[in-house]
């Protein structure tokens, strides 16, 4: 059993020190929407694995370029790294990390101009993309383990979304779970503000909404 620490779209105080330290995590995904240094503090309280997808209110993680001594640049000029330090960003690709795969959808639906937003057209285009790596990509022939994990950050349409426009949630995730069969799909995005935020079940897929804080365990191809 792998044990998972999912965080998304709210900072938790409380979170790091003695209480994440008994939480024993095997792996740490953020769905988002979270201060990378709050990242950064999680990962290195734990010492294991963490991958995250972009929300909406983070900076663009794709534009810098890695020069040969490492540096990130930003239009030629050294900057920042645009991800937490040490953490796996799974937005459009799939990652393995202690021992699942995961597959990664950042962003939302487009509300406004900015950084990591889509039309749900440019969604149905980013979704198929995955699928197709998540098969192999170029050798279809080649058997891969089935995703364990899709890490989004938003829900799909209709699944524990909201009817107002910022929190829309993604239709294309609807086909891209009849594709993959994940045997989770998490997200953050929609803000529980004290309601609770009930698990969803698509076929063999368990949707879950992590914001702010959830630990649960799952089965290596499960």
């Amino acid at each position: 059993m792998v044990r998972v620490l999912a965080i998304a779209d709210e900072v938790d105080h409380s979170l790091v020190g003695e209480r994440l330290t008994r939480m024993r995590p095997d792996l740490v995904v953020s769905a988002g929407d979270l201060p990378w240094d709050y990242i950064e503090s999680v990962a290195s309280a734990v010492d294991v694995p963490v991958v995250f997808v972009p929300g909406n209110h983070d900076p663009e993680v794709s534009s810098s370029k890695v020069s040969r001594a490492g540096l990130h640049l930003d239009a030629g000029m050294p900057c920042p790294a645009p991800r937490p330090v040490g953490a796996v960003n799974a937005d459009g690709l799939v990652v393995e990390a202690a021992g699942l795969r995961i597959a990664g959808l950042g962003g939302c639906v487009r509300y406004r101009q900015g950084p990591n937003m889509y039309s749900q057209r440019e969604y149905h285009l980013r979704a198929r993309r995955l699928s197709w790596r998540a098969r192999g990509g170029w050798s279809p022939a080649r058997r891969l383990p089935s995703v364990d994990i899709l890490l989004t950050h938003a829900p799909p349409l209709g699944l524990g979304d909201e009817e107002d426009g910022p929190h829309v949630g993604i239709a294309a995730l609807h086909g891209l779970l009849d594709r993959l069969r994940p045997t989770w799909l998490l997200h953050g995005h929609i803000h529980p503000h004290g309601q609770p935020r009930p698990d969803r079940q698509v076929g063999v897929t368990t949707i879950r909404n992590v914001v702010p804080v959830r630990l649960f365990e799952i089965e290596r191809g499960e």
